[in-house]
């Protein structure tokens, strides 16, 4: 093994989010240092079992915020009273093109 090249493992004091404390050896930090938790096993869903919704705006709330005034409106298309209910053939592409 390469002598110089790991990191110093050493005691810090792991800070639970209810203020609960505990010493565990890691490479965070300096000796001695504390590490404040945000999230920790006591209130996390993934181990309490208990299901909280918490909304912290995801993708579908920017999205709704964004496009949230435009919508499908479906609006009738009206004839004008005097318009002809012929149908046009129209034609595209090459059919209608003379070769020389």
């Amino acid at each position: 093994m390469k002598e110089n090249i790991h990191p110093d493992y050493h005691e810090i004091t792991v800070v639970m989010t209810d203020g609960t404390e505990f010493l565990t050896h890691s490479t965070y930090g300096k000796p001695g240092a504390k590490l404040h938790l945000d999230i920790d096993p006591k209130v996390h869903p993934a181990w309490t079992g208990t299901h909280r919704m918490v909304d912290r705006g995801g993708q579908l709330d920017k999205f709704n915020k964004r496009f949230g005034g435009l919508s499908a409106k479906k609006t009738e298309i009206k004839e004008p009273s005097g318009a002809s209910k012929e149908k046009i053939k129209v034609t595209t592409g090459a059919s209608s093109v003379k070769k020389k």
